[in-house]
């Protein structure tokens, strides 16, 4: 009980009204939007030790030294190792398939810059293996973090999409000029090298 204490004195440090609980599910793929920010993790964190959510995430691997890798691990990080990043898609729902409870969360822009639009790589996690999608949110000019609604796919991307937009419009980030719409890109390497131009 000693660290939740502290995470929510944190909280309420940070002014922060918490929205949500841990789902009522045995799986499913948490994102976090919108991510424009490093304080987005810290907070991320600070929530999950708070309201005692188990819930895994990718960490680069170059950060699992000792001592740091022992504090990820228990904080729920898994190693990631960035050359075979490829395949992160497969593997999660492998591990998702394989496991009898498993909560998932990422970031869906990948990113804290602006971009395009979303990576596609939540939606392809929980559609392949079958997952709900909970939609965690960080709404810093209402100082609300928290967890939204949870979304069953239904197979039409766009429809998904929509439903998934319409919940974070009135959110707003930290830095609202980086937020990335809620959209596909079809080649999301190429528009975000335009992005960069």
């Amino acid at each position: 009980m000693f660290w939740p204490r502290v995470a929510h004195f944190l909280l309420w440090l940070g002014r922060w009204e918490v929205i949500g609980r841990p789902p009522d599910l045995l799986k499913a793929v948490i994102i976090g939007a919108p991510h424009t920010s490093y304080w987005d993790g810290y907070w991320a964190l600070v929530y999950k030790v708070a309201v005692g959510l188990d819930v895994k995430f990718y960490v680069k691997k170059s950060l699992f030294w000792f001592p740091l890798n022992v504090l990820l691990k228990g904080l729920g990080a898994v190693p990631l190792d960035r050359s075979k990043a490829g395949r992160a898609v497969e593997h999660t729902i492998e591990v998702l398939n394989r496991n009898d409870r498993y909560f998932f969360g990422l970031a869906p822009e990948g990113t804290r810059r602006k971009m395009p639009g979303w990576k596609s790589g939540f939606y392809r996690i929980a559609e392949g293996a079958a997952v709900p999608v909970v939609l965690g949110f960080f709404d810093y000019r209402n100082k609300r973090l928290g967890l939204g609604p949870t979304i069953t796919l239904t197979g039409d991307a766009d429809a998904d999409l929509r439903i998934i937009r319409s919940f974070y419009e009135s959110t707003s980030g930290r830095r609202p000029e980086l937020a990335t719409p809620a959209v596909f890109v079809k080649n999301h390497r190429k528009a975000a090298a335009k992005s960069d131009a």
